[in-house]
């Protein structure tokens, strides 16, 4: 007859096949038999931080550190669910404690890498991750890493070699891709960027990240999108700035310089992803909403040159200004849909809808002058939105 595995097994080959909520169940059946068990109480911590269950996953890592200080895979699960959790510090300390116990692991090495890049501390991740490989010379993340870390270092070379190298460990590895991609999306090689984040949804489709940036990628093909993403981008969006205007009027003439210049770009941003939706290999890497935004902004830009030339014609400042201020609403719908942050998207959503009410209002009324400022103040909105964003969009 052959012997039913322990619950632990179980739940470590559910882990495995990424089925947490399964392994939940073995683990919380052993833990009412064995309510001390170390392993089950860290198994447990990493099946629920899996489903995002944070705070339960958190409660069960520090019970098993608590039952067994001494022992390594305690703190080493508790740093993996404090990484999980967004918690670097934590997870760094963790980690350590795990290392002080057993420090030729090098997957502990691999744990306290990815917590540095959290944190945005690349050489640290670097050096945690080569001293990982010195106890696995092999391991495909552990290089993966490194070449992520050098790409934020803009290290291009060491950045390239580390990425080839992980590809040939494990060719079939969405990471490696993945590093790869971005080390050349970061070093102006979009094409092959694309290539290589296709090759990663290829082998992980669920693999979210990969799937923007190779937006991004096929975006920075188009030259236009790419010499004003290069001109914008030497130009903070520094909002505080705008405080220098009374003691500097001259000042005024480089915002609004910058601010059409960031007009253009969202123009052509809208343009390149409507375009990229139509193509048969691209239509299905765009969200619904993407896409419906990029025609949106096409729309406006559409509507508010046929007032202006109707203005013109007819004679009447009103309408053509709020043509003008139609097309300017490009801005503020493009700031609000490049935000990460679903609450703060809704504020930016809900302020560009502010202005395209007030837009109605100034033709209605007859007023120019209301369009005019409209105008100014939805381009401004390049700027105005950087506050109400806050760190939402920071990222890698």
């Amino acid at each position: 007859m052959t012997r039913v595995a322990d619950p632990v097994e179980r739940a470590r080959a559910l882990l495995r096949l990424r089925r947490p909520a399964d392994a939940e169940r073995e683990l919380r059946g052993l833990l009412a038999e064995e309510p001390q068990h170390v392993g089950g109480h860290a198994l447990l911590a990493l099946a629920l931080i899996e489903q995002r269950k944070v705070t339960e996953a958190v409660e069960e890592a520090q019970e098993s550190v608590r039952l067994a200080p001494d022992h390594w895979f305690p703190h080493y699960a508790a740093a993996q669910v404090y990484n999980r959790a967004r918690r670097p510090d934590d997870a760094i300390a963790a980690i350590r404690a795990a290392l002080d116990l057993s420090p030729e692991y090098a997957p502990a090495w691999e744990v306290l890498a990815r917590a540095h890049l959290l944190k945005g501390e690349w050489r640290q991740t670097a050096d945690a991750a080569l001293r990982g490989l010195s106890i696995e010379p092999q391991d495909a993340d552990l290089v993966s890493l490194v070449s992520l870390a050098c790409t934020n270092l803009g290290d291009a070379g060491q950045a390239r070699a580390a990425a080839a190298h992980a590809l040939r460990i494990d060719p079939e590895s969405p990471t490696a891709h993945f590093v790869d991609g971005r080390a050349a999306l970061r070093f102006g090689e979009p094409g092959r960027a694309a290539e290589s984040f296709r090759e990663v949804l290829r082998l992980d489709p669920g693999f979210g990240a990969a799937r923007d940036l190779l937006v991004r990628a096929l975006k920075q093909r188009n030259p236009v999108y790419r010499r004003l993403s290069r001109l914008r981008g030497r130009f903070p969006q520094g909002w505080r700035l705008i405080f220098l205007l009374p003691a500097v009027p001259p000042v005024i003439v480089v915002f609004v310089v910058l601010a059409l210049l960031h007009w253009v770009s969202w123009v052509a941003e809208a343009w390149t992803t409507t375009r990229l939706t139509r193509g048969k290999a691209t239509r299905l890497l765009f969200e619904g909403v993407e896409a419906r935004v990029a025609v949106l902004c096409l729309g406006l830009v559409v509507a508010g040159a046929a007032l202006l030339g109707a203005g013109i014609a007819l004679g009447q400042d009103a309408l053509g200004t709020a043509g003008a201020a139609t097309m300017a609403l490009v801005t503020p719908v493009q700031e609000a849909a490049h935000t990460g942050s679903p609450r703060r998207r809704a504020i930016l959503y809900g302020w560009a809808g502010l202005l395209a009410a007030a837009v109605v209002v100034s033709v209605l009324a007859a007023e120019p002058g209301v369009a005019l400022l409209i105008l100014y103040t939805s381009i401004a909105t390049v700027w105005l939105a950087t506050p109400i964003r806050g760190r939402a969009t920071a990222g890698l």
